[in-house]
């Protein structure tokens, strides 16, 4: 395990200050499939930050067609720019063999973010879920050299299930910007309004949205593990953010699916012990 600050590469260091969740996760994995695993999680820390980090629309076009012409650049042998999670990534996607197309899909994912527009409906944030959260989870267990079909599917259900659940968490931080990832329908057959939404007040009307969303990120959990005892334990590290879905949706429901409570934003005191029975026991 990593000690400390200076034990770990940029990209470690990057997973560990701005995503945790996958940071501890990676910790779970062979030592020699650690770097990669924290390139990857760091690559899709670069892409996933495009719309808080530009003032345009163009400007994030731009942003993430540097990351196509890099993934381009890996995988046609042509020349990688050199970038402190590029390296590292055309190292790992060489060495390990890892897909391209989802790659590909996840930079093609990140260009919805570039649209404020709510999705319509509840199978439009499903969908997006599944595009930015999937492939992850997917290339994930490439790197610890699982490629199976069923954890690939498996790998799909956790995706999409922490996908969901990063979602309801980000709702404070979204709506003081003036963003809702809330689906239009939902907010509307329960009476929820943008306004409130932007206000940061947490409404009887909201709270049934945020139940619903819920639920189906718990239903994908549940067909994640149903699948449990036909993925290689190699995989395990790469499905452990499923443990975390499930402390995060936790609380959420504990607060009365108020996303506003300060608990929901607050990182779980108990996640590492979580993860290390969960990874002890070969669960996710």
């Amino acid at each position: 395990m990593v000690k400390s600050a200076a034990d770990l590469s940029y990209c470690g260091r990057e997973v560990r200050k701005y995503d945790n969740d996958h940071f501890l996760a990676g910790l779970f994995a062979p030592a020699d499939r650690r770097e990669a695993l924290f390139a990857l999680y760091a690559f899709n820390l670069e892409i996933a930050k495009t719309r808080e980090v530009v003032s345009e629309p163009i400007l994030g076009q731009m942003r993430l067609q540097f990351w196509r012409d890099g993934i381009e650049a890996v995988y046609e042998d042509g020349p990688v720019p050199h970038h402190g999670v590029m390296d590292p990534l055309s190292e790992a996607a060489r060495r390990l063999d890892l897909s391209r197309p989802l790659f590909d899909r996840l930079i093609d994912a990140r260009e919805a973010d570039l649209d404020d527009t709510p999705p319509a409906d509840l199978s439009c944030l499903i969908n997006y879920a599944e595009v930015t959260g999937a492939p992850l989870v997917q290339l994930a267990l490439e790197v610890l050299g699982v490629r199976d079909a069923t954890a690939m599917a498996a790998g799909r259900h956790v995706g999409i299930a922490y996908a969901l659940a990063g979602i309801l968490r980000a709702v404070p931080f979204l709506a003081r910007q003036h963003r809702q990832r809330l689906p239009a329908d939902l907010m509307a057959r329960h009476g929820a309004t943008s306004e409130d939404l932007f206000a940061g007040r947490s409404t009887a009307e909201l709270r049934p949205v945020v139940g619903e969303i819920a639920a189906v990120a718990r239903k994908h959990l549940a067909d994640a593990r149903a699948l449990r005892r036909q993925v290689p334990k190699a995989g395990l590290p790469a499905l452990l953010p499923a443990t975390l879905a499930d402390l995060h949706l936790g609380v959420i429901a504990r607060a009365g699916n108020d996303v506003f409570a300060p608990r929901v934003l607050l990182p779980h005191p108990l996640r590492q012990l979580r993860l290390g029975w969960a990874a002890t026991r070969g669960r996710y």
